[in-house]
């Protein structure tokens, strides 16, 4: 225990990024408090990953078993499938409520305290606690700051939570509209629409810039448009922006060409669901009380080591890590940061490898990347003076994909002609979301394609989608 002061570490949000640096925290040594204002779990307990895995689980069930075409070729008939939309919401909801227990007793079974209220800086190794009761300060050698993100409304559209809203509302499924809007298509708006979709819904997804699902690698982008939007209830526009979204019954919403800003159409939907990424909650946080600015953005300066930064210069026992921080906006990679944080903390250095971090959409079927995207590979070559290579391989050839009925897919591998070692790997197809850990483990690792295609692999599986297109990249 630090002398003089109450705590050793203090950590400012209780979301999963705040709850591994505190497990890990506690597993050095360190007497450990976490504050939290709002839910234990965050975002990704409470209204992101967890329960929208439970509603795409749920109507993913409700697609397979409406897909008579698929299961009269494995030989199975089904009569009328029915299901109850209260019943699936209770199941996202009830998913989330065990998951925040969980994650609140294995913090109180390690001895963490966990203070309700909301937590600011309140000077160097200080910390102020706002509750119901009043204010208080307390103090710690070191504190973390992991604040999250919170949706993001564009100018223009109104929210009213009901017809127009974010993920935040969606994922409690309290209607099925029968014509429902999506802005955005990253993998938000792409998991809603598959869950819209599977319960019936009509959908129009609307994309501000010139192709759909701009953040994936263009490959996979193509195939996923051709299996999960093209052949659904879905129709798209790419290159138009909500200029205008108006709540009410009909949502009325006012669409404009994304470069020109000029007029297209009015349409009118019974519901619109805003998924145009999120941006950091880190306003009233107490930073300007050290000296620490937030970049244009509103993200939190930190290092490699998540070390906050004020003029590029490390403060002294001050960390952030998690969405608030904008190196990667997934759960997973804030409870990394918090691990490597608390690391440094203990004196030992250590930085996050980002680029072996793994992210994933859960649609039917799903995707998942590591490392970088074809475009931003060649970049890089460019910078640095390699080439790299390319080499795909389908779900058509795979003997567990045609067992399954389940063909829909493609592995692409991106790798340096010259070493062999991976630069990026795409998963497009059944269990992708569990296929890529091969490959970020391979990326960690700092493996070559050369080693990597001598690998065996049990037969017969989707894993030898990923056996197959490292062979073809050696040309074995």
């Amino acid at each position: 225990m630090s002398l003089g002061f109450d705590y050793d570490l203090i950590i400012i949000g209780a979301g999963v990024g705040g709850h591994g640096a505190a497990l890990h925290a506690v597993g050095c040594g360190l007497k450990t408090a976490i504050i939290e204002a709002a839910d234990m779990g965050g975002t990704c307990v409470n209204r992101g990953c967890v329960p929208s895995k439970a509603l795409l689980a749920a109507s993913g069930k409700v697609r397979e078993l409406r897909n008579a075409h698929h299961l009269k070729s494995l030989g199975i008939q089904i009569g009328n499938v029915q299901f109850e939309r209260e019943a699936i919401a209770n199941h996202a909801n009830n998913l989330a409520a065990k998951i925040q227990g969980d994650l609140t007793n294995s913090l109180k079974r390690l001895g963490v305290d966990i203070i309700r209220g909301w937590g600011k800086i309140a000077g160097t190794q200080k910390v102020s606690v706002i509750t119901d009761a009043g204010e208080k300060n307390i103090t710690a050698k070191d504190i973390i700051i992991a604040p999250g993100s919170v949706p993001f409304v564009p100018p223009g559209i109104e929210v009213d939570g009901k017809t127009v809203f974010t993920s935040d509302q969606g994922v409690k499924l309290e209607t099925l509209p029968y014509w429902v809007a999506i802005i955005g298509s990253g993998y938000i708006g792409l998991e809603f629409s598959d869950v819209y979709s599977a319960l019936g819904c009509e959908i129009t997804m609307i994309e501000a810039l010139d192709q759909l699902m701009p953040g994936f690698d263009r490959d996979i982008a193509k195939l996923a448009e051709r299996t999960l939007i093209t052949p659904r209830d879905i129709e798209t526009y790419v290159g138009i922006y909500a200029k205008r979204v108006i709540p009410g019954s009909p949502v009325v919403i006012e669409l404009a060409n994304f470069k020109t800003k000029e007029d297209v159409e009015t349409i009118e939907v019974d519901a619109c669901l805003v998924a145009t990424g999120r941006i950091p909650a880190t306003k009233d946080l107490g930073l300007e009380t050290v000296g620490v600015e937030c970049d244009r953005r509103n993200f939190i300066p930190v290092n490699g080591s998540m070390a906050v930064l004020s003029n590029g210069e490390v403060v002294p026992h001050l960390w952030a890590i998690g969405d608030a921080t904008g190196k990667m906006m997934l759960a997973h990679a804030a409870s990394a940061q918090g691990i490597v944080a608390v690391e440094n903390i203990c004196g030992r250095s250590k930085v996050v490898d980002y680029d072996s971090i793994p992210a994933a959409a859960f649609t039917h079927p799903e995707i998942s990347y590591v490392g970088r995207t074809e475009a931003q590979a060649r970049e890089l070559a460019k910078e640095s003076g390699f080439e790299i290579g390319v080499a795909k391989s389908y779900y058509k050839g795979n003997s567990k994909a045609l067992a399954e009925g389940e063909t829909d897919g493609i592995t692409k591998v991106i790798y340096r002609k010259d070493t062999g070692e991976l630069l990026g790997v795409h998963i497009f197809g059944l269990h992708a979301s569990d296929l890529i850990h091969e490959a970020s483990a391979a990326m960690a690792n700092r493996q070559s394609v050369h080693t990597l295609a001598h690998l065996v692999h049990a037969h017969p599986t989707l894993s030898e989608v990923l056996d197959e297109a490292y062979k073809r990249a050696v040309g074995v």
